[in-house]
């Protein structure tokens, strides 16, 4: 089953906003919604050498908790597996690489906050 549209539209904009963040930082987006057999990283990036998956996380309210707390282990172990399908398809498997979220709450909102939280979790989901 698809997403509804809304949360489809809350996702891109999360995600537009986090890029422009990352970017802000001096991170170097390598890719947008980078595709697996296991599903889709939000974002890849390159922060000084290291290569970077973020996953973005973006709510409106606070109401069912904040965006940092949305991110189950099975999800954290999925894109970990997608992370070495990336490194594989792209010859970066010698690259160091961290897990990194990007958390909007409030998102469009005048509340809105925007976190970055780095090596938020491991490859094994951990």
């Amino acid at each position: 089953m698809s997403n509804p549209p809304d949360r489809q539209l809350v996702g891109k904009a999360g995600e537009d906003l986090a890029c422009r963040e990352l970017q802000r930082r001096g991170y170097a987006v390598l890719a947008r919604r980078y595709r697996t057999r296991f599903g889709e990283i939000d974002i890849v990036c390159e922060d000084q050498k290291t290569v970077v998956f973020v996953e973005v996380r973006a709510r409106r309210s606070r109401k069912y908790g904040e965006a940092i707390e949305t991110i189950s282990l099975r999800k954290r172990r999925k894109v970990g597996a997608m992370a070495l399908d990336y490194l594989a398809w792209t010859n970066r498997v010698d690259h160091p690489c961290r897990f990194d979220v990007v958390a909007i709450d409030g998102l469009g909102t005048t509340t809105e906050t925007i976190r970055i939280v780095t090596d938020a979790f491991m490859a094994d989901g951990s």
